[in-house]
Order: C-alpha cells, then sequence, then structure tokens
C-alpha cells in the first residue's frame, strides 16, 4: 500500500500514487536532459504498474526481472541505445552481477531491510567505467512500515560498524 493502492487492490492499478508520480516526473525531467536511469523495487508487481504506465506515455525502457530470458540484449539494450532512457530492474535479479553505466540516476522504489542489497544495486551504476558521477534516490512513503524498514537498516549499519571497530581495536 505505501508503494501503490493495485498491489492491494488489483481493480485500483490504473490510478496514480504519490510514489509513482513523483517517480514519473523525475524520469520526464532526465530524460528531457539526456540522462538514463535504473528503477529498482523488490516487487515485480509494482514494476508491472511502472511498465503500464510507461507504455501509456511511450515511454521507451528495458526490463529485467527473474524471469527475463537473455539479460544480456537488454543490458546492452539500455546501456547502447540513446532512445532507451530507463532500466525497470527487479532488485533481486538485478542487485548483482550487472554492468550499467549508462545511467546517471539510480531510484529504489521501495525498501529492502539488507542495507547491503540497496547499495549494490545502487553499485550497479559505479562500475569500471563510470564517467559520470551517480545520483541515487530511495522512494519513501513518510509515516508508513517503510521508515521502519528504514529504521531497521540504520541498526543494521550502526552493528556492522561496531563490529568492525571492534575489530580493529583487537588487531590493533
Amino acid at each position: 500500500a505505501a508503494c501503490h493502492p493495485g498491489l492491494i487492490d488489483k481493480a485500483r492499478v490504473d490510478e496514480g500514487s504519490a510514489k509513482l508520480d513523483a517517480l514519473l516526473e523525475s524520469l520526464r525531467e532526465i530524460q528531457e536532459e539526456g540522462h538514463k536511469a535504473l528503477v529498482f523495487s523488490q516487487f515485480t508487481s509494482l514494476l508491472a504498474i511502472v511498465r503500464a504506465q510507461m507504455d501509456a506515455q511511450g515511454v521507451r525502457y528495458a526490463y529485467l526481472d527473474g524471469d527475463t530470458k537473455d539479460r544480456q540484449q537488454v543490458v546492452t539494450e539500455f546501456q547502447e541505445d540513446p532512445e532507451c532512457k530507463v532500466f525497470l530492474v527487479s532488485l533481486k535479479a538485478g542487485g548483482v552481477g550487472l554492468n550499467l553505466t549508462a545511467a546517471e540516476y539510480v531510484y529504489l522504489l521501495d525498501p529492502w531491510w539488507n542495507p547491503a542489497v540497496e547499495a549494490q544495486a545502487i553499485d550497479r551504476a559505479h562500475r569500471i567505467g563510470q564517467t559520470r558521477r551517480v545520483f541515487a534516490q530511495r522512494l519513501i512513503a513518510r509515516d508508513t512500515v517503510e521508515e521502519k524498514v528504514l529504521a531497521l537498516q540504520e541498526s543494521k549499519r550502526d552493528l556492522a560498524d561496531a563490529i568492525i571497530r571492534a575489530d580493529n581495536s583487537v588487531v590493533a
């Protein structure tokens, strides 16, 4: 529900949502400026809603999820086709092992409980060969479970930092 009402009630998939509206507006702006973007979600059902909106607007995009047969073909399309400005990617299927340096913008539509998974997704654009600055944005719905997931991420980062500091003090 924090992402889009159509995820709860299929009769509402054609409705807007604050998160989807913000994403589409931002994508429109960066495309007009000639930039490319990665859009990650852990929910392929949310990506399906984004795809439908982009299809309705005539926006070209590449798409990758766990069912994609030829991963390299869609990666090549995004990387090399100047008209393909958006790559919609399932967080689990595309968070690792891809080099997507054509992108300068990365959007995370929903928070994942493990911050390392999100960092790996952002790193798809931060690869050898990247010559431009990369901007990452998390779209978080206020006063929802998403804020609790962010708090969980923060506590995990703090714990990891404490472990690393403790290990370093033992080595010293």
